[in-house]
């Protein structure tokens, strides 16, 4: 997924710890993974956490999509953001850089724009 996720996508290390979180190989709430194949081969995945915080942030945090890169202009991501949506029960948050291409996919599929994100890195 990292390899797909350009230059405004998460390392490996990130990605792996989103995978086994999602997958309850690291306690916690779990999550989702959603894929989409071509054949034998994984084209699309998207990764879902589950924050357990419902009544004040969004029960589900969108951290990792990517599409391979031969793959994009296809509708894979708007294919998996729909899915998610579907089968998501409650609010589903992203973080994402205003910079980033995909902004307006998620605006179009219902996602406004909220909050800004301060972090202070130790």
């Amino acid at each position: 997924m990292s390899e797909n996720s350009g230059e405004f996508g998460d390392g490996k290390s990130a990605v792996k710890k989103s995978l086994l979180y999602a997958s309850k190989e690291i306690p916690g709430l779990g999550g989702f993974v959603f894929t989409m194949e071509h054949k034998t081969e994984i084209v699309g995945a998207l990764v879902v956490n589950k924050t357990g915080m419902n009544e004040y942030m969004s029960e589900n945090i969108l951290v990792n999509i990517a599409v391979k890169k031969s793959y994009r202009g296809r509708g894979i991501a708007k294919e998996l953001i729909t899915y998610m949506i579907k089968y998501c029960k409650g609010d589903i948050s992203l973080h994402i850089n205003e910079n980033n291409p995909v902004v307006e996919l998620f605006k179009n599929r219902g996602f406004k724009p909220k909050n800004i994100e301060m972090i202070l890195e130790r």
